[in-house]
């Protein structure tokens, strides 16, 4: 092979069409989740039996090389450490709860090393985290889960984050959650092997993919509720945690009535549009004060709360103990898994 059929070897997209077998190594992080790894590898072994042929080739890597402890307490086999995927042409990065404790300045450093020898590399969920804190999403765009686009933008302003399923960005690409993942594959299979193929994937799973990477994560809370206009307030009232919105702003958005609205929310939720509201303020306050370090104080004004001990109390009613304790609890938990 000349030098530059080499080079182009390296910096063509793999989200082109091709009939050559495409090698991806798979860096799973511990308290990753079964269905995120899942969503990636089983579009690519659909694949290649509707293609009768290996179009599609992956190992599974892990920081140190061992089985990697899933979220749901099984363990996933690994075939050695991030050096024993230097030959794949792309590197996936799977990652969930607690990324962090699993991302050491010594992988950070690897993979910052080992970049260059892939023609792609991704992320999904907070895989999106671990490449950014090696440096490899500066100047693209990408994405995370919905839950943490904020932290994400604030920690890592020279990464262009959007709110999308899934995104490519050159030699880069990220995905949202366990769906948005294979969404990107199918895309992938799509792009690589045709349409067909990938419709034929889709269809052996029964599922329908997102095509557009960047249609919205959420598109509604609700999406078998037989009123559409409940599952867009509930979508207004997400959208608007920090600094909520009145009850009558949201129904005038959805043409309803106070009194009529106050009904839908009954009859689907079994709860008043106030209650509801509440309790999606108090259980996103839950996930930042379980998955962050932020302070309990910004962590109440970010959920709407205009101070600490009005959040508390709220918070104590709806899951039985005061923030602190909770977040006490969890460390403490931590401390004795660890040990």
């Amino acid at each position: 092979m000349s030098e530059y059929e080499f080079l182009m070897s390296k910096t063509a997209s793999i989200f082109a069409p091709s009939v050559e077998r495409l090698d991806i190594a798979l860096l799973v992080l511990p308290g990753a989740s079964i269905l995120e790894v899942a969503s990636v590898l089983d579009p690519m072994r659909n694949a290649n039996r509707h293609l009768g042929r290996e179009g599609f080739r992956w190992r599974v890597v892990s920081p140190s090389g061992a089985p990697v402890p899933l979220t749901c307490g099984l363990e996933l086999p690994s075939s050695g450490r991030l050096n024993s995927a230097r030959d794949s042409e792309a590197l996936i990065v799977i990652a969930g709860y607690r990324h962090a404790d699993a991302t050491t300045p010594s992988l950070l450093a690897d993979l910052a090393r080992i970049a260059g020898r892939f023609r792609a590399i991704g992320g999904v969920d907070t895989g999106a985290w671990v490449l950014a804190r090696a440096g490899l999403l500066d100047g693209h765009r990408a994405t995370v889960h919905w839950e943490d686009l904020e932290d994400f933008a604030l920690a890592h302003p020279g990464v262009d984050v959007v709110p999308d399923r899934f995104v490519i960005s050159r030699h880069r690409f990220t995905a949202a959650g366990a769906a948005p993942a294979a969404d990107l594959m199918l895309h992938l299979i799509g792009l690589r092997c045709g349409p067909a193929i990938a419709a034929q994937v889709a269809g052996s799973f029964l599922y329908e993919a997102a095509v557009d990477g960047a249609r919205p994560q959420r598109p509604g809370m609700l999406p078998a509720a037989r009123d559409a206009r409940l599952s867009n307030a509930l979508r207004m009232m997400s959208a608007h945690l920090e600094a909520p919105l009145p009850l009558a702003t949201i129904s005038r958005a959805q043409g309803l009535s106070l009194r009529r609205m106050e009904q839908l929310f009954r009859a689907g939720l079994g709860q008043g549009p106030g209650a509801a509201y509440l309790d999606l303020r108090l259980q996103a306050a839950r996930r930042l004060v379980l998955d962050t370090s932020h302070a309990l104080q910004e962590i109440a004004l970010r959920c709407g709360f205009s101070d600490q001990s009005s959040f508390s109390r709220a918070f104590r009613r709806r899951f039985g103990q005061p923030p602190v304790a909770l977040r006490r609890g969890m460390a403490i938990r931590a401390r004795v898994q660890s040990g």
